[in-house]
């Protein structure tokens, strides 16, 4: 059996690797142009095959027989070629869904569930929604309910981000300000890259429970690779295949005091995982032209900051990378998303003594017990990990492997 993925912009979709997890039949990815569609789907090679955005309306009515759910909700993710050449068109999308919303805990019977956007994935959420017993609004740029009146709404429990607004890489990015719904209870983004939408992001902080798509994801293929098989597939797979995504595509990202080691022990982790290793600092000089010291010197503090923020943003948004960072990294708090959207933040904790000052303007202008005094307390609040520096760098990146794994 031929099976794949039909959308017009694949390039960064985990399909092909989830249903290589879920099954042994060949999957593969085709993108197309509108015009492209319709002699695809009635005479193409795929004999079943997955529909993304924005084509999920565009076949609906070449099928030849629809599920239920299909035509309840007016759209089609997956398609089944018959042996009499019929299409069989469903829609596993709304198993997602619900298994998003189950596995992150959300009780939302009987709850106002605000619903962003109006398109194929917004239908799908709505009834999905509905099914649960709770009551969607949907908000939409215009109509009855709109971003512009969402003071109207501010008793809502739930938002489910159905748009692709914070998608990479036009991220971090927020389709609205949770601050103006002081009772809500969970926050769904269907986008999955980057891992942590700034919508998410400011759940986290306030901490709100929070999911993002990527559970949707797996379980809707998994359900449609029943449908593709004729068989059924173990809810346990789901699970293995979403550790698996988050293991190989999460950033690990490496702050400290200046001279911890982090440049050191990024580059021996990097090697041992098998990933591109980023040092934050040499990109930065790499791009300007010039040392990081002497930009520091001639430019001043501020100006290097502000560099260092553009190289965050750039880095942050790469995944199953290993990121080293300058020792001031935290020193400004926009920093903290671009990092943290896409990775897990490792603290290298090397006493104070050990640090060396050598070729560092900064760490020879205030003294390390100073610099210490003022960042140890924001590395601590950054990081997902604290790790202390062993008695070499290969201690200390395998003692952070152990923590990983954990």
């Amino acid at each position: 059996m031929r099976c794949g993925l039909i959308g017009r912009k694949l390039g960064h979709s985990f399909s092909p690797e989830i249903h290589r997890e879920l099954a042994d039949y060949p999957y593969a990815l085709y993108e197309l142009e509108p015009e492209d569609v319709e002699s695809f789907v009635r005479h193409g090679e795929a004999e079943a095959f997955n529909v993304t955005i924005p084509y999920k309306e565009l076949v609906l009515p070449m099928m030849d027989e629809l599920s239920e759910t299909a035509r309840r909700i007016g759209s089609v993710n997956t398609v089944v070629r018959r042996p009499d050449g019929t299409l069989y068109g469903d829609n596993t999308d709304a198993e997602g869904m619900r298994c998003m919303f189950s596995r992150a805990g959300f009780c939302m019977k009987g709850k106002k569930v605000l619903v962003l956007g109006s398109g194929g994935s917004s239908r799908t959420a709505v009834d999905v929604l509905r099914g649960l017993g709770a009551s969607p609004v949907v908000i939409s740029r215009s109509g009855e309910n709109h971003y512009g009146n969402l003071h109207l709404h501010a008793d809502a429990a739930y938002i489910v981000n159905t748009t692709p607004v914070g998608m990479y890489p036009a991220c971090p990015a927020r389709p609205l300000d949770i601050d103006l719904f002081p009772r809500l209870e969970g926050v769904a983004d269907i986008i999955y890259n980057p891992a942590r939408t700034q919508l998410l992001l400011d759940a986290e902080a306030r901490g709100i429970p929070c999911t993002n798509g990527l559970s949707m994801l797996v379980s809707q293929a998994r359900a449609a690779a029943e449908i593709f098989l004729g068989e059924s597939i173990s809810p346990e797979k789901v699970e293995e295949i979403i550790r698996k995504i988050e293991t190989a595509t999460q950033n690990i990202i490496l702050i400290g005091m200046p001279g911890c080691g982090k440049s050191t022990v990024g580059a021996l982790l990097a090697k041992a995982l098998d990933r591109p290793f980023l040092d934050a600092d040499a990109e930065l000089s790499r791009e300007d032209g010039r040392p990081v010291p002497e930009i520091i010197r001639t430019d001043g503090e501020e100006a290097f900051r502000r560099k260092e923020t553009e190289v965050c943003r750039r880095l942050g948004m790469r995944s199953g990378c290993v990121i080293a960072c300058g020792g001031g990294v935290v020193t400004r708090e926009e920093n903290y998303p671009l990092l943290h959207q896409n990775g897990r933040i490792v603290y290298i904790d090397r006493p104070v003594e050990e640090l060396s000052c050598e070729g560092r303007p900064i760490s020879q202008a205030k003294s390390p017990a100073v610099l210490a005094a003022e960042r140890i307390p924001l590395y601590r609040a950054w990081c997902d990990i604290c790790v202390a520096s062993g008695e070499s760098p290969e201690l200390t990146a395998k003692e952070i492997l152990k923590e990983l794994n954990q």
